[in-house]
């Protein structure tokens, strides 16, 4: 019988829980809302039809505030591999710098011994008779060879001034016999050359002038010897005949 007020206790406290919190929800001066308040949804929320701008300002956008300058300044000191960085800079720019001087040395190099090879080449070719005139270089400078070969077995046993002229003096001869075009082509090449040096030129032309007097001169006394010659074949001849008219 002891344990029945007990349990009659237990029994009535979650009654008493219940009537107790009901009666401070119920006393509250606060009223509770399931939605925000009137006043917050009039202010914020606008109708999909209307047409009223809302009057909401925007924020103020805040300027950043300034970095602090700092009042005094360490001066920068170098670092040792910083110092190595700027001297392998430098190394790297002379090897740069040498490396393209001699790039270029060498394009020029090229480019000037092609400039001489087509400047020789063309030389040559022009120096070549044309089809036209017939002459044949192979035969021609043969003949000329001999003709040098033979000067120089005259006069070996002459002079050194001999043994040096005559063969050269007879080759020339047999060259402007034997290839006339090549010759000319050769001489006016030799004229081009002659022609930056006034000095050589102007001996170039005395000595031609002095070879074409001398030939023109020998070649007047040759006429004249013959005619000399043909005078007295003709007058042995008119000797000859009388003596034989005597003797019939």
């Amino acid at each position: 019988m002891a344990f029945r007020p007990i349990l009659r206790q237990r029994a009535f406290a979650p009654a008493v829980a219940a009537v107790t919190g009901a009666a401070v929800v119920l006393s509250s001066p606060r009223i509770l809302h399931a939605e925000e308040p009137l006043e917050d949804s009039a202010l914020n929320r606008k109708p999909i039809y209307d047409d009223t701008p809302l009057d909401i300002t925007a924020p103020t956008p805040t300027k950043p505030a300034a970095p602090e300058t700092p009042t005094t300044t360490t001066p920068y000191r170098p670092t040792p591999t910083d110092r190595l960085a700027v001297q392998i800079g430098h190394a790297r720019m002379a090897l740069y710098h040498a490396s393209t001087r001699a790039e270029d040395s060498v394009n020029n190099a090229l480019t000037e011994t092609l400039r001489l090879e087509h400047s020789f080449t063309s030389t040559v070719r022009s120096l070549a008779p044309s089809k036209e005139s017939g002459e044949r270089l192979f035969p021609g400078a043969l003949n000329v060879l001999i003709g040098t070969l033979a000067g120089s077995i005259l006069t070996r046993n002459r002079g050194i001034i001999l043994r040096a002229s005559v063969p050269a003096a007879i080759g020339l001869g047999a060259a402007y016999t034997f290839l006339p075009v090549t010759m000319k082509n050769v001489g006016d090449l030799a004229w081009t050359y002659e022609e930056k040096y006034p000095v050589l030129a102007d001996a170039h032309l005395r000595t031609r002038e002095r070879v074409t007097q001398f030939l023109e001169t020998g070649k007047a006394h040759s006429q004249m010897g013959v005619g000399m010659l043909q005078d007295k074949v003709g007058e042995t001849r008119d000797k000859m005949e009388n003596w034989v008219k005597k003797g019939n």
